[in-house]
């Protein structure tokens, strides 16, 4: 059974920063594409970022430059570095994984963690 945890979230500052982790635990993680997702309220699951086994990523256009994706597969755990954050990037943020191939669909992942809330005050 895979199981995500997420950790990290809290409440910033407009232009602070946050570092959310997620740690994986049952099957093999090297196999995973992970991904960081966000949901607001009233908002459908949005994708933020991706990242292969081997480092390549994908991000969203309103991500890319102020967060980071990356990957520690000697330690099971992928992170989200958020700078410069804005008010509309409250969400409570998901990790998810699926086999292999990156994807900005939030159907296309299998496993979920619980997630974490962001709020970004103004």
């Amino acid at each position: 059974q895979v199981q995500l945890v997420e950790s990290g979230g809290g409440l910033v500052q407009a232009g602070g920063s946050l570092r959310l982790s997620c740690a994986v635990s049952g099957g093999t993680f090297s196999m995973y594409a992970m991904s960081w997702l966000r949901q607001s309220p009233g908002n459908e699951r949005e994708f933020v970022a991706a990242i292969r086994w081997n480092g390549e990523n994908d991000y969203a256009d309103s991500m890319k430059g102020r967060f980071t994706i990356s990957r520690d597969n000697a330690k099971n755990t992928v992170y989200l570095q958020m700078n410069s954050l804005k008010p509309e990037d409250t969400a409570v943020y998901y990790c998810a994984a699926r086999i292999l191939a990156l994807s900005r669909s939030y159907q296309a992942y299998n496993y979920w963690g619980q997630g974490t809330q962001v709020t970004v005050s103004s």
